[in-house]
């Protein structure tokens, strides 16, 4: 009878927090800039000296897509110092999902405050993205790209909570830190995690169904259903962060290893998982130094 209560309780959160997520009639939208690249990029005609110079145009967005470039998890073969380069050797397929992905986190944004710092919270994001793609290509997929931006947005739902949500967002913030389990802390008070956010978010902006799957299962990657591959990277990911101690989000404390990735990512068992683990512990130390905010 309690649990009955109790169920009824969380539906009822989960309903008012769907109420304020499908009121949010003007969902950001990307920058007049990240537009314009977005319908040059979809555009067979466009040509690099074209789109770069559109790039140009935002020094942050230029910014950034070069230090992603240049990260040593992403992986490229020499140094890229012009956009002009980068679009070449990333690709137009890449640049676009690099500069949605960037555009979501970008309109997302709020002022920092002592319970969600920018500057972390973006450390975080570019890691995990970054690191996705390199684990993903390590182990043989061909979708490194996606798994990318899937990394780079696995926690979009937290800034969200912040941003429109937030004297709710303060009383998780205190259990997170007395540490209770984020999903455990959000389910409690909002009814709702920052996965479905994230999930909700991603849906609205048109993002394929499988990448807004893997960001709705991204701390249980045996859940998802249309990707597993995908959201096993990413949870991997986002766990090593915590693991090496490097970029990690306090969000993330007492993160839970699901051990199904083990199948899903075809490890013999937690000793090969450990060591293939371990092979990054340098790649993240050198990716830290080189992130630009």
């Amino acid at each position: 009878m309690a649990e009955n209560v109790q169920d009824k309780v969380v539906l009822e959160k989960r309903r008012k927090t769907e109420l304020v997520l499908s009121n949010i009639y003007n969902l950001p939208s990307m920058s007049e800039i990240m537009l314009e690249v977005s319908k040059l990029l979809d555009n067979p005609n466009t040509n690099t000296a074209l789109l770069s110079k559109k790039i140009g145009k935002d020094p942050g967005l230029a910014t950034k897509i070069l230090s992603i470039a240049n990260s040593p998890l992403y992986g490229l073969p020499r140094k890229v110092s012009t956009i002009d380069f980068a679009i070449l050797i990333i690709g137009y397929q890449d640049i676009k999902n690099i500069v949605i992905a960037l555009s979501m986190i970008e309109s997302f944004k709020n002022k920092s405050d002592k319970y969600l710092e920018q500057k972390e919270f973006w450390l975080h994001s570019l890691l995990c993205g970054n690191a996705s793609k390199r684990i993903a290509e390590d182990l043989g997929y061909r979708f490194g790209g996606e798994a990318f931006v899937t990394g780079l947005l696995h926690d979009l739902g937290v800034p969200v909570m912040h941003k429109y949500f937030h004297t709710p967002f303060l009383e998780i913030y205190n259990r997170v830190i007395n540490n209770v389990y984020c999903l455990d802390a959000e389910k409690e008070i909002l009814g709702y995690t920052h996965q479905e956010m994230g999930k909700f978010l991603t849906n609205k902006w048109n993002l394929p169904s499988h990448l807004c799957d893997s960001i709705n299962n991204h701390h249980h990657p045996s859940l998802a259903t249309e990707n597993q591959v995908l959201a096993a990277i990413v949870h991997l990911a986002d766990y090593m962060t915590q693991k090496f101690n490097i970029g990690a989000f306090y969000w993330d404390k007492n993160y839970k290893l699901d051990e199904g990735i083990l199948e899903i990512l075809k490890f013999k068992g937690m000793d090969e998982l450990e060591k293939f683990i371990s092979n990054y512990g340098t790649l993240f130390e050198e990716e830290i130094k080189t992130i630009k905010v």
